[in-house]
């Protein structure tokens, strides 16, 4: 924050840096969307291959999504970049909890979208063991 102190070039300006506001809710969204939408793209792509082609292709477009929305919301600057690689570790193991959750209850929609939310959760825990350093 500028100081006035009186002459009109004479002011301090107050140089600290203030870390992002992280936003907790908009990280889980925000990554669970990506990480959900990697899935989905990687499933498709890999469809051609058969069955394991499938599965593979979703597990691998879900990391991706899920590295992908930790950058993003860097970007937005709701993380910080310092808690980005705890982020990226805690939003890959979230996914890959919420893979063997999906995989297990296939016989329903719910249980595999609800799973998603496991992506944002592990990002947060993976930012905040990073900060807690």
């Amino acid at each position: 924050m500028a100081e006035w102190h009186g002459a009109a070039d004479e002011y301090e300006v107050d140089r600290t840096l203030t870390p992002p506001a992280m936003r907790p809710y908009a990280v889980i969204i925000v990554t669970s969307i990506a990480a959900g939408a990697g899935a989905l793209l990687g499933s498709i792509l890999g469809n051609a291959a058969g069955q394991r082609g499938l599965m593979a292709g979703a597990v691998i477009g879900g990391l991706v999504g899920a590295v992908a929305g930790v950058q993003v919301v860097v970007r937005l600057a709701w993380l910080s970049s310092a808690e980005s690689r705890g982020g990226m570790l805690g939003g890959a193991i979230g996914f890959l909890v919420a893979a063997a959750i999906a995989v297990t209850n296939l016989d329903t929609p719910v249980a595999p979208v609800l799973s998603c939310v496991l992506v944002g959760a592990g990002v947060l825990l993976g930012a905040g063991a990073t900060r807690a350093r």
